[in-house]
């Protein structure tokens, strides 16, 4: 089996921004140097709407560290939350003190790791569970196969949820939303981000969605935790969602 040819990780400072590459092409995370907690790119205020959903989970997985920005966003306003964040590039995870990411603690943690293997060797460890792993070729197979997803769902706890970054072309991208709609029984709901070609792609081991007005409750129950529109990410989820309920009630 041939292995991707992997470049190296590197950082860009420009204008008061510090930016995580492996490519020029292809950026990995942004961060303002001036306020090191903000979720600069899109993509990633778009994964954190799963707090709408599940406003306290007790325990967040991620796959790919990348810059730490969805870690360190989850350590500042998810203050009950343990966070586990797997990164199997020990390259990238030499870069955290570049990018402010928080040093290891009980309720905090980097752990080196193959993310796949990660995740089949814990069942049930995570309420959430965030999938935002990349090597410089792209989105691996290893985190997008289908025995991957069913590993996701058993990584899960019972009312877990699964959220993951999906940057591929167009046919790629629906294959990985297929599989994932074979492992949770929830549907796929997908949000495009605002700026550039991520699909933000969500999937629960509960059968069943909040309701509209729970999200919009949750949007102003929980404004003055979280820095990010959580009003406006409720009617991207609310609109996404109604396309996950399609595909429960179309099986």
């Amino acid at each position: 089996m041939l292995r991707r040819r992997q470049r190296k990780p590197f950082v860009c400072e420009e204008k008061g921004q510090v930016s995580l590459h492996f490519g020029m092409a292809a950026l990995q995370s942004r961060m303002l140097a001036a306020d090191p907690d903000r979720l600069v790119l899109d993509y990633t205020r778009a994964m954190m709407s799963f707090v709408l959903i599940e406003p306290e989970p007790a325990q967040v997985v991620m796959i790919g560290l990348g810059g730490g920005s969805l870690a360190k966003y989850c350590h500042a306003h998810l203050p009950r939350c343990s966070f586990t964040a797997v990164e199997v590039n020990p390259e990238v995870i030499a870069m955290r003190s570049v990018f402010a990411i928080p040093p290891d603690s009980e309720r905090f943690a980097v752990v080196e790791a193959d993310g796949a293997q990660w995740i089949g060797a814990h069942p049930q460890s995570c309420d959430v569970l965030l999938l935002d792993g990349f090597d410089s070729a792209g989105l691996p197979e290893a985190l997008s196969s289908q025995a991957f997803y069913d590993a996701c769902a058993r990584a899960l706890r019972p009312r877990g949820l699964l959220v993951q970054n999906i940057w591929a072309p167009p046919h790629r991208r629906e294959l990985v939303i297929e599989r994932m709609r074979a492992s949770f029984d929830s549907g796929v709901a997908a949000l495009d981000a605002e700026h550039g070609e991520n699909t933000i792609a969500l999937a629960r081991r509960a059968p069943a969605w909040p309701e509209p007005q729970w999200l919009y409750r949750r949007a102003r129950d929980l404004a003055d935790a979280h820095s990010v529109d959580l009003q406006a990410l409720a009617r991207r989820l609310d609109m996404a969602l109604q396309g996950a309920r399609f595909d429960t009630t179309d099986r």
